[in-house]
């Protein structure tokens, strides 16, 4: 049932689990093959019948309020990446032998016989960047190519669409992973391992376990962190392609089949003809923007990737040149009377914001909102020192304000009795008092935003309104 012929699909009874970003695309292409589609989704909200109505008109049947009962005569379920594995819907389909396959198993069983190869990037930070760098890259050696999967556009759409692509940058997260058993890439990369969604998965070593998927199968390199030996043991313990080599990068000396940085040039000693004893210079420190350590290291993941797939030098130079981040990562706002205030507001954990912290030397740190379980004890052990005063604020800022006082006591803190986005205002002035010339007001939350804001971005628009306010009275 994996090709892309309609004769494989006409008539099959399909179940998609879910609404929204992937569940719509996921039925209207199953029902465009010809499959016999039905939609079953948890919410019966405004939203959600307003999209059902739409699919219904299109032929395809809308179950809402009810995901967990397992349609009849279902044959696949085509799920979407959020729903947890210990859905009762699942618990059905196991006990029916009904497969489960995720939108990202969906377009890798889809492609074309001529399909681009995937370079594929997971990790629990840095993904998003590190798969744009990759695809800037890949653009300036000249290929046809695409930032795709959980950066917002959907594979589905890749691998179905009329443009023709050389070769795709892949954004996979843990759940993604989780739902796709089959997919096999060119070269994919782990950046990075840290307790994160950790409800979702149930333990770290199943978090971990689905994160190594993505090296399942790999045909040229796996790239690991050199700084974590996670990554590492993920790549010992996959089953990859004869000849499929680890790659480490490191923003230290690297050794042969590492990427890694020499006096503030980043070097390749893994694609060039000694690795022994022959280092290849790819770009300077200053071509990485911006140049904080944790997106150095991001660069490098890409370079490897990139040079993996035979992509010159000159191209991962350029292409990290042409590389713009996206807004609320490590942002420069503005520079208000000797302060400098950055806009992290995608740190929305613990390790984020760990790596934000590593990246200035004197910091009022502004954190707070919903920690989902984290705990912040060496978050704060390990950043103490850079800390000049803290402001907090959000839901569960008692947990951030308990490690300060165990781990920081000197450091001054502010606490903002409120979840209101009216208190972010109120938090950047009160920075701004404990700052001095030199200083960075970081915005780094540690925590996820939806206890004060709709999303990171608007918890970081409303950091830069406040700043920009504060730059407008000093003038």
């Amino acid at each position: 049932m994996g090709g892309r012929q309609v004769t494989d699909w006409q008539g099959k009874h399909v179940t998609v689990a879910g609404l929204g970003v992937s569940g719509v695309p996921a039925a209207r292409v199953l029902h465009g093959l010809g499959a016999v589609v039905t939609v079953v989704n948890d919410g019966d909200d405004e939203r959600s019948r307003a999209q059902a109505a739409e699919l219904e008109a299109e032929g395809i049947t809308v179950r809402l309020g009810d995901g967990a009962t397992l349609p009849e005569g279902t044959e696949l379920i085509v799920t979407a990446p959020g729903w947890k594995p210990d859905k009762p819907l699942f618990a059905a389909a196991a006990a029916a032998g009904v497969r489960v396959w995720g939108d990202v198993e969906l377009a890798w069983r889809l492609r074309g016989p001529d399909a681009a190869p995937w370079l594929a990037v997971t990790g629990t930070n840095g993904k998003t960047t590190t798969v744009q760098m990759l695809a800037s890259i890949l653009q300036a050696a000249g290929l046809r190519t695409a930032a795709v999967g959980n950066i917002g556009v959907s594979l589905l759409d890749a691998v179905l669409g009329d443009e023709k692509y050389d070769v795709l940058a892949v954004e996979l997260s843990s759940y993604q992973l989780h739902w796709a058993p089959s997919l096999r890439a060119h070269s994919a990369a782990v950046l990075n391992l840290a307790p994160d969604h950790l409800d979702w998965h149930g333990s770290m070593e199943a978090y971990a376990a689905d994160k190594g998927r993505i090296y399942e199968g790999n045909k040229v390199a796996c790239v690991y962190n050199v700084a974590d030996k996670a990554t590492e043991d993920l790549v010992r313990g996959a089953d990859v392609e004869e000849g499929c080599r680890a790659i480490g990068f490191t923003l230290g000396t690297p050794g042969p089949s590492q990427l890694g940085v020499v006096d503030d040039i980043l070097v390749d000693r893994a694609f060039v003809e000694n690795r022994h004893q022959q280092a290849q210079e790819l770009a300077q420190v200053c071509d990485v923007n911006p140049p904080a350590p944790h997106n150095i290291a991001n660069a490098l993941a890409a370079a490897a990737l990139a040079r993996a797939f035979g992509v010159e030098p000159a191209a991962v130079r350029d292409g990290l040149r042409a590389f713009r981040p996206d807004a609320h990562r490590i942002a420069h706002v503005a520079d208000v009377a000797g302060v400098v205030y950055v806009d992290d507001s995608k740190a929305t954990n613990t390790h984020a914001a760990q790596a934000s912290l590593a990246a200035y030397d004197s910091i009022v740190w502004l954190a707070g909102g919903l920690a989902k379980g984290a705990t912040f004890d060496e978050l704060v052990a390990g950043s103490a020192q850079r800390l000049r005063g803290a402001v907090l604020f959000g839901a569960d800022r008692a947990l951030i304000r308990d490690a300060l006082a165990r781990h920081a006591p000197e450091v001054p803190v502010v606490e903002l009795d409120r979840t209101d986005t009216g208190a972010m205002p109120v938090a950047v002035r009160e920075a701004t008092k404990l700052a001095q010339a030199g200083d960075t007001v970081l915005l780094a939350p540690a925590c996820a935003s939806m206890d004060m804001f709709a999303n990171y971005n608007e918890r970081g628009d409303r950091f830069a309104d406040a700043v920009r306010e504060l730059g407008a009275a000093s003038d």
